[in-house]
Formats: structure tokens, C-alpha cells, sequence
């Protein structure tokens, strides 16, 4: 009895799924990089506004919680908010890259992920 193979696409098709796959991320990192990630931290008291480049494009702090006596708490809700706004960043970045990948993620070629 003959081991069955299953069907495996062709070197053509390989190249236009890779393609393929190399024109969705290239899409989806354009559609991220111009999107904004806007988080906030301490209830709204600082809010940060992020590109999907991670650029910060605006902060926001109400006038309340400016205390000159603590400014290491302003510090830690600013630095907060900036890197929660990285992280979703990020992980759009990330959820799109394997969305784009589609079934190749566990194709090994050097040079494409």
C-alpha cells in the first residue's frame, strides 16, 4: 500500500499565497500605524493618546491632579498611560501580523516573518 501525500500547493501558488500574505501585512501595518491607541490612568485623571508609529500625539492631564508637593504621582499616572497606549498598540500590530500570516506562521523561510 502506497503512503498518500496530501495535495501540496505548487511553487507558483507558494509564491502568490507568500505574496499575498506580504501585500495583507503590508496593509494592515499602514492601517495600524495610522491608527490611535488612547488610554487613561488614575480614573481619567491623564490621558495619552498614541500612533500606531508610537508616537505620543497628545497627553492630557486635568488640573486636579497637579499637586506641585507630588509629582512623582503625576509621573507614574503619565508613564501609565503612554505604555498602556504602546502595549494596545502593539498588540494590534501583533493581531494583525497573524491575521495577515494566515495558515504560513509555521512556514519557515528565512527572511519573511
Amino acid at each position: 500500500m502506497k503512503a498518500r501525500i496530501p495535495n501540496q500547493p505548487n511553487r507558483g501558488d507558494m509564491m502568490k499565497m507568500i505574496q499575498d500574505m506580504q501585500d495583507n501585512m503590508a496593509r494592515i501595518t499602514e492601517e495600524v500605524e495610522q491608527s490611535e491607541f488612547v488610554t487613561s490612568a488614575g480614573g481619567g485623571a491623564v490621558e495619552a493618546k498614541v500612533s500606531g508609529k508610537h508616537e505620543l500625539l497628545s497627553l492630557t492631564i486635568k488640573p486636579e491632579v497637579v499637586d506641585p508637593e507630588d509629582t512623582e504621582m503625576l509621573e507614574d499616572l503619565i508613564m501609565s498611560a503612554v505604555n498602556e497606549s504602546i502595549r494596545k498598540a502593539n498588540e494590534a500590530m501583533e493581531k494583525g501580523m497573524e491575521e495577515a500570516k494566515g495558515g504560513l506562521g509555521g512556514l519557515s523561510i528565512p527572511g519573511l516573518f
